[in-house]
Parts: C-alpha cells; sequence; structure tokens
C-alpha cells in the first residue's frame, strides 16, 4: 500500500494564476496540484491534493488525514495560517507530522502575516519559493 501525503490548501488559493500575480506568481492550483503529484510519484507516494475556502473543512481534512494514518500532511493554511487557533490545535492533536508550506514569504510582507500558528506545531517550513516550496515539502515529508 502507497503511502499518502495530504496537501491541503486554503483559502484564496484557488484564485492562483490570476491573484496578485506580483505576490504569488502565475502558476495555478492546478499547476501545482500536477507538479506535486509527480514528484511525490519519485518518491513512491500518493497524494490527496486538496483546496478550500472554509477554516472548519481544514480542521476536518487534518483530522481525515490523522485517521488515514498520512505520512504528513502538508498545508499551505494561507490567511488562516496568522489567525487559525483551531488549525493550531488540529495540527497538534494528530499523528502525522505537518509540514507548513508559503509561495511568498510571510515574514517580507504585512507585519500581521508575521505569526503562523501553523508554524507552533509543524516540523518544517518552506516559503518564499512559489511552487517549489510544495516540492521541498514533498522531498522533506518523504525523508520523514
Amino acid at each position: 500500500m502507497t503511502s499518502i501525503l495530504f496537501i491541503l490548501n486554503g483559502p484564496n488559493l484557488n484564485l492562483l494564476g490570476t491573484r496578485e500575480p506580483e505576490i504569488y506568481g502565475t502558476t495555478t492550483l492546478a499547476e501545482i496540484e500536477a507538479a506535486c503529484v509527480a514528484r511525490a510519484r519519485e518518491h513512491g507516494l500518493g497524494v490527496d491534493f486538496r483546496q478550500t475556502n472554509h477554516e472548519g473543512v481544514l480542521v476536518d481534512w487534518l483530522h481525515e488525514a490523522h485517521e488515514a494514518a498520512a505520512k504528513a500532511v502538508i498545508i499551505n493554511a494561507a490567511a488562516y495560517t496568522h489567525t487559525s487557533v483551531a488549525l493550531l490545535d488540529a495540527a497538534k492533536a494528530i499523528t502525522p507530522p505537518v509540514i507548513e508550506v508559503h509561495l511568498s514569504d510571510p515574514h517580507t510582507r504585512e507585519a500581521f502575516r508575521h505569526r503562523s500558528f501553523i508554524g507552533e506545531a509543524a516540523v518544517r517550513c518552506f516559503k518564499g519559493e512559489g511552487l517549489a516550496s510544495y516540492l521541498h515539502a514533498i522531498d522533506a515529508a518523504a525523508n520523514l
């Protein structure tokens, strides 16, 4: 049975490719998904790639990753990174290690983006490299 990575994406990431390309680039979420599936396959891993605009759904998906005994959860919680204690609590409550990713580097942006609740539970963080942030996270997950 193939080990699975849950790759979870938060609010507004469905608009990638057109949303503030000067910050997030022009790569679409579908292109990120395809690249992630290909990289994971190189490591013999499967991917469950999801996106939602709803905080509670992300919490449910973290629980689902736990129930599925996922190898790891890679999460770009987007704006919820900086606001969601619920996601922090969920990430701390599950067994699979959590790896945080960001397309941009939140520490080079507005002050309110400098705190990461997800980061308080994550074993690693990859940021500021666009699509490569996800690919580095997959490589790290494969080596856990």
